[in-house]
């Protein structure tokens, strides 16, 4: 009794052979090809992601470095025009006080100007006043009493102005 039949396990292994190289041959080498295509194309997908990723990275940093610029920038005009504000503030309060001090010059010399004028016209007014009381004395002939009382007058009209 032979369980085992050579011939049937000769055939079988035969055609269990032919039948991997038959799947080598046409199925297992499309097989491995496009896994490798796949492989090379996932490969392929992977290294443009990490291009866009470093792409994208560079551009965050240049972004960000353009940022800090605009942000140093604006710091810089905004003290610029503080400083140019005080500048224009200082300018403002020194020209203020250039005109009140030309001014107050002014008033002065107007106020000294009508000194000289009132001193003028009071010394008018005292000649004025002498030459009438000399003209009353010398149409008079006038004795001590009459002299005082003449100079009493002039000098309370003196005194009135």
């Amino acid at each position: 009794m032979n369980l085992i039949d050579i011939r049937l396990v000769g055939t079988q292994i035969l055609g269990f052979l032919l039948l991997l190289w038959a799947l080598r041959a046409w199925v297992w080498g499309p097989v491995l090809k496009g896994l490798e295509q796949r492989k090379q194309a996932i490969a392929g997908r992977f290294a443009d992601a990490d291009r866009a990723q470093a792409a994208a990275d560079a551009l965050k940093a240049q972004y960000e470095q353009k940022l800090k610029g605009a942000d140093a920038e604006a710091r810089a005009r905004i003290q610029q025009a503080m400083a140019e504000g005080q500048k224009l503030a200082g300018e403002v309060k020194a020209q203020a006080q250039a005109e009140s001090q030309q001014r107050l010059e002014r008033a002065a010399d107007e106020i000294e100007r009508e000194r000289e004028r009132a001193k003028e016209g009071f010394k008018l007014q005292v000649v004025s006043l002498s030459i009438r009381a000399a003209e009353k004395i010398l149409r008079q002939k006038l004795d001590n009493e009459s002299q005082r009382k003449l100079v009493g007058e002039f000098v309370d009209e003196v005194g009135a102005l």
